[in-house]
């Protein structure tokens, strides 16, 4: 049983005013039942003995009615006890309406001054999730997860019209943290505001990005991006085994390829990591009870693991990761991310640079795609930094566009910025299930190179 309490609130700005402020509560309780193998699943939002019975009973027929064999008894694992907080300094519901606002505003206002700028743009989300759960095998855990985010944007119009845009931390819903209002202060969105606005007027003047092979560095937002799409969800083993197949839900992977497949270069290790400071994707337990952990998925290069729950780990006999979580209580748990990093390599963003004789450095998403396999994959990003002799050389080009396949691309990395270029990226609103469910996930990543990668203008 999950009782399940979720207060959100979210905010959006257009220079300098309000445009939207909107506040949700929902709570409720979900059961999930088990009849011999079969699993079951009823929710309801009336919690008074005739609700929760029904709840329980619809849960029961429903694991009845999936059941293969009513003789086999599945194992439930040994009980765990346990409670998981947020650790934050300022909650992020206790911050005056109007003080969010100002933070935004003086953003604004200091994009607005700077000629060829012609909006500003900006939102601000918190999140408070509250789970007690409860479970027949004794198992009895308290969690309260709480998200602070925001996101900053300059748009600029160009003499022939054309529309240029450059945001901070990251484009969409901007970087969504585990922690209070203070992680909105650390992003400095006022201190940010007048480098965005002059490269968005840049970009109305720049040249297309030139088309062809060329060395990439992405940055650490759009780095975050491409780990989520080419890596984190191929690597859900509901999708591998074909019990999750909705929005472009299967995968390239099988689980005969663990141990097998080199997915990229010796550079690249990455980790799905429950446990992550800041991550979106941490907690104390997931939605069966599973204790967080750290679960290995490329080592050096070598594919070794997978997202998965108890039941999905059992099919490729191995230990779950931890990852069946659900969006609510009216969900059901299914696999999904957690924290999916790339582990730092080392030396600095400029010793990155300091490997590139020619080529791009990529910022910031503006919108991509991928197929149902999770193998052919295309990304558009705000702007491409010119990089010659190893420097950045000033020059912006508009409109980059990159392609490639994802063992392949992965395979081209040639570095990894080290520990200190590292940082927590957070996407708020990651859709899988059908009925679609929405859930937030991290991914921790310094900038990485890459070599021979296909780069073109979108226009």
């Amino acid at each position: 049983m999950r009782l399940v309490e979720r207060r959100r609130e979210s905010l959006e700005l257009r220079d300098a005013r309000l445009e939207l402020a909107a506040t949700t509560d929902d709570v409720g309780l979900g059961v999930r039942a088990l009849v011999g193998d079969g699993w079951g699943y009823g929710a309801t939002n009336l919690l008074d003995p005739d609700g929760v019975t029904r709840a329980a009973r619809a849960a029961v027929e429903a694991a009845r009615a999936t059941a293969r064999s009513a003789r086999q008894r599945v194992e439930l694992p040994a009980p765990v006890m346990g409670r998981y907080e947020t650790p934050l300094t300022e909650d992020p519901f206790e911050v005056a309406l109007a003080e969010k606002v100002a933070l935004m505003g003086d953003a604004h206002a200091r994009i607005l001054a700077t000629a060829g700028v012609k909006a500003a743009k900006g939102s601000l989300v918190a999140q408070r999730t509250g789970t007690l759960f409860r479970a027949s095998n004794g198992s009895a855990v308290d969690q309260r997860v709480t998200l602070s985010g925001a996101g900053l944007a300059a748009l600029a119009v160009g003499d022939d019209g054309d529309v240029q845009v450059r945001s901070a931390p990251k484009s969409h819903e901007g970087n969504v943290l585990q922690g209070g209002f203070e992680q909105v202060r650390a992003m400095d969105l006022p201190g940010e505001a007048g480098r965005l606005a002059a490269e968005a007027v840049a970009l109305t003047r720049a040249e297309p990005t030139p088309a062809g092979a060329t060395t990439v560095v992405l940055d650490g937002a759009q780095l975050s991006l491409q780990i989520h799409e080419s890596v984190g969800h191929p690597t859900e083993l509901d999708r591998v085994l074909g019990e999750e197949i909705s929005l472009a839900g299967a995968s390239f992977l099988l689980p005969e390829a663990m141990d097998r497949l080199t997915y990229g270069s010796e550079h690249v290790s990455l980790t799905a990591d429950a446990t992550s400071p800041l991550g979106p994707g941490t907690f104390g337990f997931d939605d069966e009870g599973t204790p967080a952990t750290r679960t290995p998925l490329v080592d050096r290069g070598r594919f070794v693991g997978f997202l998965s729950g108890r039941d999905s780990a059992a099919a490729v006999d191995r230990p779950s990761a931890g990852c069946l979580r659900a969006e609510s209580w009216w969900s059901q748990p299914i696999v999904r991310m957690i924290n999916v990093n790339l582990e730092p390599g080392t030396g600095s963003l400029d010793e990155l640079l300091g490997g590139v004789d020619d080529g791009l450095m990529l910022s910031v998403n503006k919108s991509w795609s991928i197929d149902d396999l999770r193998l052919n994959f295309q990304f558009s990003c705000e702007a491409a930094y010119e990089v010659k002799g190893g420097r950045l050389t000033g020059k912006l080009y508009k409109t980059p566009v990159y392609a490639d396949v994802t063992p392949r691309f992965w395979k081209a990395c040639s570095g990894v910025a080290g520990p200190e270029a590292w940082r927590m990226w957070g996407w708020m609103y990651c859709g899988k299930g059908d009925p679609i469910q929405i859930m937030s996930v991290g991914h921790g990543c310094a900038p990485a190179r890459f070599e021979g990668v296909p780069v073109r203008s979108s226009r």
